[in-house]
């Protein structure tokens, strides 16, 4: 009888990949990580770089179809993973012991795949119809790590995942739009404003007998930018309002609100223009002790 096959990503290794790879690229949640008790924790940096790893599959890609192909390739590891077939790839290796370990729901995973194909499937130039293609998308993607999270720490609360689903689409709609300027530098374009948005600030334009978001109207587009971060927050407040209700065990899960309010703040600060330096700067556009404290003061009060 054949052995059986074995990584060469200890489950230590592959831990710390996980962890190292959340620091470098989310170093926002990584603080907010941290904060975890110790039994969540390494699932949530297993998930926290999973979603790195796909969500930076079309931004390291040389061409759109060669990231699609990656994302297509997570898409069949998670199969594979569920199937207890070995995959060499220590976000992989890790996944594995954490859906072995808390019997974590196939269905969140391959959702967070999907929604990154569908995204990098979209033709260039796409637009969203409507504030309620972003708020999918980020339900599908942040709200989703969330409710991993709450699965892995045994939690089964409605309210808690109510809460998540709102602190998830805050998160997720300023993100994008935080995003912008990275991705209006790489395609000269500006995605992520619905054209019901973009039409009422009068920021519709036609180039090459194609819909486009004009980018020379820096008024209207922080008028924009405002209108969404205006949802965004509004989720914000939805899913604070449920705090009395949330398990006290579930608040930890529920930190990346702080990250939100932060965000927020700081696009206030510079008037929703997002291609003000300052966003750039620090963590979340602030600083980074401001916002460790912050995280601690929420901490240690039970608070998010």
């Amino acid at each position: 009888m054949n052995a059986a096959p074995t990584s060469s990503y200890s489950i230590r290794a592959a831990f710390s990949y996980c962890v190292q790879q959340v620091r470098s690229y989310d170093y926002h949640h990584y603080l907010c990580l941290l904060l975890l008790p110790p039994a969540m924790r390494k699932a949530a940096f297993a998930f926290r770089a999973f979603n790195v790893e796909i969500a930076r599959a079309m931004d390291v890609a040389s061409e759109p179809g060669v990231g699609v192909m990656r994302l297509l390739w997570w898409q069949e590891a998670i199969d594979k993973i569920f199937a207890k077939k070995l995959v060499e790839q220590p976000v992989a290796r890790a996944l594995s012991a954490v859906i072995s370990e808390h019997k974590i729901s196939k269905h969140w995973l391959k959702r967070l795949v999907e929604a990154r194909i569908n995204d990098g499937n979209k033709e260039e130039g796409y637009i969203p119809a409507t504030i309620a293609d972003l708020e999918k998308y980020a339900e599908d993607t942040v709200s989703t790590i969330l409710y991993m999270t709450l699965q892995a720490g045994g939690i089964q609360s409605t309210a808690a995942d109510h809460a998540a689903s709102h602190i998830g689409k805050a998160s997720g709609l300023l993100l994008l739009l935080r995003s912008l300027p990275y991705h209006a530098g790489r395609s000269g374009r500006i995605p992520y404003i619905p054209a019901e948005v973009a039409e009422k600030h009068g920021l519709l334009g036609r180039e090459n007998g194609r819909l486009e978001i004009r980018r020379d109207l820096k008024e209207k587009l922080s008028d924009a930018v405002f209108e969404i971060a205006g949802v965004a927050v509004g989720h914000l407040q939805k899913g604070r309002e449920l705090a009395p209700s949330v398990p006290e065990e579930a608040v930890p899960v529920l930190l990346p609100a702080v990250a939100v309010q932060v965000l927020f703040d700081a696009m206030e600060k510079s008037d929703f223009n997002v291609f003000d330096s300052s966003l750039g700067r620090g963590v979340l556009g602030g600083s980074p002790l401001w916002y460790q404290l912050k995280l601690r003061w929420h901490s240690l009060r039970n608070k998010y």
